[in-house]
C-alpha cells in the first residue's frame, strides 16, 4: 500500500482558489475511482472533485467553509501498489450545475447521511474500514415518479452516457434514491431491462450500402458541394395575382390540356429573366477554366422517384409556351418515376428548378446541379398578412431560394436575376408580353 496526495486541481476560468462547500467522504472511507470526494465553489460555479483511483481516505486537508488554493493538498488516499510514498494523483474536476440544488434538497430529505457522504473536519487516520457489501438488486418497478430527475454524480452520469443507459430507469439505493456506481452496474448486469411496460430499447443497426442511383446521387452532391462555392439568395414573392390567373386558366382549359401548376409559370419567368442575365444560363468547365454560355434554355426539373432524385430536362424552354411547358413537365416526371426516362432526357440541363411543393418549407439552400451555375428553389406557398401602405391584408406569399456559383455569378447578378423573376410572377401578364 502507498499513500498518495490529491491536490485541488485547476478548475479553469483563471480561478486561483475555491471555497470548500461539501465533503462527501470521511477518514477511513473506502472510495472507488470517480467517486465524488468533495465539492468546491468558485465565483462562477460549483465543481465536484472525483477520486482519481480506488483507495482508502487517510487524511482530509480542509474544513467546510475554508478557502483552498489551487494546488494545495486536499485529500490523501491509501492505494494499492508500490508507488512512492506521497506521490500525487491528479483529479479531474466535474462542473456541477443543475445537479447542485437537486442534490442538496435530496441530502436534506434523507433520514441520515450515508457514511461516504458526511461532512467531517480533518482528523487522524483510522484503521481501514472493511469493504461494504454490494447493494442488493433493486426492485424492477418504476424507480421514481414520472418527471422526477434522477440523482447521481457527474461521474455516474458520464458512465451512464457512455454505456447508453437512461438513468431515469435505474433504481437508486443511496440517500433519497441517489444512484451509485453499484446501482448502475447492477442495472447493466441485468441487461438494461426497461421498467416502463411496453417500451423496449432497440440496438438494431441496419447497414445500407450506397449502390446504383443512390451512389451516383451521393457522388454528384459531394462533387457539387466540394467544388462550387455556393451563394444562396432568398426573396419572397406575392403570388396572389398569379394564383388567381392560374385558377382561371385551369377552370377554362380544354380537356386535352393538363392542369397548370406554378412550375410552368416559373419556367417562362426564368426564360424571360435569362434574356436579361444570360450569364445565368451557363455551364462552367472548372477543370478547363471555360464558361459555356448557352442560348438554349434547358431547364432541369428535380423529381423525386422511388430510385432517388432524378433531373429530367425540358429542352428549349425558350421555344415553349405555358401549356407546352406543362405538358413536357408532366411527361418527363411520369417517365422518371416509371424508370423509363432515357439518358438524353436526364442530361444536358443548363439551369435547374427544384420544388418540394407543400413540403418546401420557408427557406432552403439548394445544391447546384454541377456543372451548372444556378438553381432556383421553390418554397411552400402560404397566406400571410402584408402591409399595403394603409393596412395589413391577406396575400398569398411564396419564397424563392436560389443558389449560384460564386466563381462565375456575382451577388449583384444573382439578385438582379431573382428580382426580375419576382417582378414577372407578381405581375403575371408580363410573362406573356412579347419583347
Amino acid at each position: 500500500m502507498a499513500e498518495r496526495t490529491i491536490k485541488l486541481p485547476d478548475v479553469g476560468e483563471g480561478v486561483a482558489e475555491a471555497e470548500l462547500v461539501e465533503w462527501h467522504v470521511k477518514v477511513g472511507d473506502l472510495v472507488r475511482e470517480d467517486a465524488i470526494l468533495a465539492a468546491v465553489m468558485t465565483d462562477k460555479a460549483t465543481v465536484e472533485i472525483p477520486a482519481p483511483a480506488d483507495g482508502t481516505v487517510s487524511w482530509l486537508g480542509a474544513e467546510v467553509g475554508d478557502t483552498v488554493a489551487v494546488g494545495s493538498p486536499l485529500v490523501k488516499l491509501e492505494v494499492a501498489g508500490d508507488a512512492a510514498e506521497g506521490e500525487e494523483l491528479e483529479a479531474m474536476p466535474e462542473l456541477r450545475q443543475e445537479e447542485q440544488q437537486a442534490e442538496e434538497e435530496a441530502s436534506d430529505a434523507a433520514p441520515e447521511p450515508a457514511p461516504a457522504e458526511s461532512s467531517r473536519k480533518p482528523e487522524a487516520a483510522k484503521p481501514k474500514a472493511e469493504a461494504r457489501p454490494a447493494p442488493a438488486a433493486p426492485s424492477t418497478g418504476a424507480p421514481r415518479p414520472e418527471g422526477e430527475r434522477p440523482l447521481a454524480s457527474p461521474a455516474v452520469r458520464r458512465y451512464a452516457r457512455e454505456a447508453g443507459v437512461d438513468l431515469r430507469q435505474v433504481p437508486g439505493t443511496g440517500p433519497a434514491g441517489r444512484i451509485t456506481h453499484e446501482d448502475l452496474e447492477a442495472f447493466i448486469a441485468r441487461g438494461r431491462q426497461p421498467t416502463v411496460p411496453g417500451l423496449r430499447r432497440s440496438t438494431e443497426v441496419e447497414e445500407i450500402k450506397l449502390v446504383g442511383m443512390r451512389r451516383r446521387i451521393a457522388e454528384k452532391m459531394a462533387t457539387a458541394n466540394a467544388r462550387i462555392p455556393h451563394i444562396t439568395y432568398v426573396e419572397e414573392i406575392d403570388v396572389t395575382a398569379l394564383e388567381e390567373l392560374r385558377s382561371r386558366l385551369n377552370a377554362e382549359k380544354p380537356a386535352d390540356r393538363p392542369r397548370l401548376t406554378v412550375l410552368p409559370f416559373l419556367m417562362r419567368a426564368i426564360v424571360r429573366a435569362i434574356g436579361e442575365r444570360p450569364e445565368i444560363n451557363s455551364i462552367f468547365d472548372d477543370e478547363a477554366g471555360v464558361i459555356h454560355r448557352h442560348g438554349g434554355v434547358h431547364i432541369g426539373i428535380a423529381t423525386q422517384t422511388d430510385a432517388g432524385l432524378m433531373v429530367p430536362v425540358v429542352r428549349h424552354a425558350e421555344a415553349r409556351d405555358l401549356w407546352d411547358c406543362a405538358v413536357e413537365v408532366n411527361r418527363l416526371a411520369q417517365a422518371a418515376k416509371a424508370g423509363t426516362a432515357t439518358r438524353e432526357e436526364l442530361s444536358g440541363s443548363t439551369i435547374t428548378l427544384t420544388s418540394l411543393g407543400a413540403l418546401g418549407g420557408i427557406v432552403s439552400t439548394p445544391v447546384i446541379n454541377h456543372p451548372e451555375v444556378a438553381i432556383v428553389g421553390v418554397n411552400k406557398m402560404a397566406v400571410r398578412p402584408v402591409w399595403d401602405g394603409h393596412q395589413f391584408v391577406p396575400r398569398k406569399m411564396m419564397n424563392l431560394s436560389s443558389s449560384f456559383d460564386h466563381r462565375v455569378i456575382d451577388g449583384w447578378n444573382a439578385a438582379s436575376f431573382v428580382q426580375r423573376i419576382k417582378t414577372l410572377l407578381e405581375t403575371p401578364a408580363m410573362i406573356f408580353l412579347e419583347t
